[in-house]
């Protein structure tokens, strides 16, 4: 089945100016994702299945169709210097800071498959010890892609997916499940993980300011100015201090939006 440039078109702009997401010069790879799904579905050609995701009321064309575009490939301890930063300089700076209301703000915005999100609350969990339940460390986990938070929410991997993972953070955190061999995060982990689905493209929710964002391997499916807008809207959710972590490949124009540099793909707001 071959798409046209007007179908490609069509999907480009509509997935563009609801989700930022950017697909132009990207045919092939669209065409590669979507073609199967489409000859299962049985339509016929782009155009009418295009017909059918906007006629559909419930959104679950929609969702499957953000699912398919969006690469959900993620690892546990992926760019652990973050972590490594997090623990060493960061909570150390929340702990003195936040010692009266004892309360933790991170957000995980790219939450995928859920790896990120649990390393973070095992990594705060470890940080705060016999402390932890002096505080509330809880964090927020969002993603695009309901198929990736029902993954991570289910919190079941397998056993290489846990290799390059310390064995006392294995025996920990996770549960062998005897009928499959794969490994389950454990019930008190997954309570201080919350999971939502989110577009980055709609207005932030946040009634307080966050301390932390992770927004790593994101911004590669944006332009530059998505990419400069949604950088604002996390500048100005940070409170003053506040940090933000982007993939090691991923850059900032800070000449568009304020952050300091702390280091390449760590990033700061201006204030204590």
């Amino acid at each position: 089945m071959k798409m046209t440039e007007q179908e490609f078109q069509r999907l480009s702009r509509q997935v563009k100016g609801k989700y930022g997401i950017d697909l132009f010069h990207k045919q092939q790879i669209v065409e590669g994702r979507l073609e199967n799904y489409l000859t299962v579905g049985g339509w016929t050609s782009y155009g009418a299945y295009l017909d059918a995701v906007a006629l559909d009321k419930t959104g679950k064309l929609e969702r499957e169709l953000v699912d398919l575009l969006t690469t959900n490939h993620t690892y546990f301890m992926r760019e652990f210097q973050h972590l490594e930063f997090l623990k060493t300089e960061v909570i150390p700076q929340l702990k003195r800071k936040h010692h009266r209301d004892k309360e933790i703000r991170i957000w995980c915005g790219a939450a995928s498959t859920g790896e990120e999100p649990y390393m973070l609350a095992m990594l705060l969990s470890d940080a705060f010890g016999i402390e932890k339940n002096q505080w509330d460390t809880r964090l927020l986990a969002t993603d695009v892609s309901t198929d990736a938070l029902r993954k991570a929410i289910a919190g079941v991997y397998k056993e290489e997916q846990l290799k390059s993972m310390p064995d006392s953070w294995v025996r920990r955190y996770f549960k062998r499940i005897p009928e499959t061999g794969e490994y389950q995060v454990t019930k008190e982990l997954k309570q201080d993980v919350i999971y939502r689905q989110f577009n980055l493209m709609d207005p932030f929710p946040f009634r307080k300011e966050l301390q932390v964002v992770f927004l790593r391997n994101v911004m590669i499916y944006f332009d530059q100015e998505t990419k400069n807008e949604l950088l604002q809207k996390v500048y100005d959710c940070l409170e003053p201090g506040g940090y933000l972590f982007i993939g090691k490949t991923e850059t900032i124009d800070r000449r568009k939006v304020p952050f300091q540099m702390v280091q390449p793909s760590i990033f700061k707001k201006a204030g204590k």
